[in-house]
């Protein structure tokens, strides 16, 4: 399932100028979606619309001026570490987590793939 909704991000995408990266933990999925705003509310009508995605929660948004994944459709990332333990997700960490915490990972994925797409 991961791979056809990976697949069509990366199909669909760049027609609307979207970016972004998905990190994906246990049962944790984090996703960063950059792009124009209107686009961007687009998709996320999408998401929730779609029954592959279950229990989605907006934990932040805000103008971030430069892209972090200027040339990933949508980089996918499997690595093994975690940012939260499974403990701390269960017990609310990403939901009372500071804009600082929630960008993090993804700050430190875009330093790990810089101009890879």
């Amino acid at each position: 399932m991961l791979a056809g909704i990976l697949s069509a991000a990366r199909r669909n995408n760049p027609q609307q100028g979207i970016t972004g990266a998905l990190i994906c933990r246990h049962d944790v999925y984090l996703q960063l979606i950059e792009g124009p705003a209107e686009a961007i509310d687009s998709l996320y009508a999408r998401i929730l619309s779609d029954d592959r995605h279950t229990n989605v929660d907006l934990l932040l948004t805000e103008d971030m001026g430069e892209r972090m994944f200027p040339a990933w459709a949508m980089l996918d990332d499997e690595a093994p570490s975690l940012f939260w333990s499974a403990q701390d997700v269960a017990a609310g960490a990403l939901e009372k987590a500071s804009p600082e915490e929630l960008r993090a990972p993804f700050l430190r994925l875009s330093a790990a793939h810089p101009g890879a797409g």
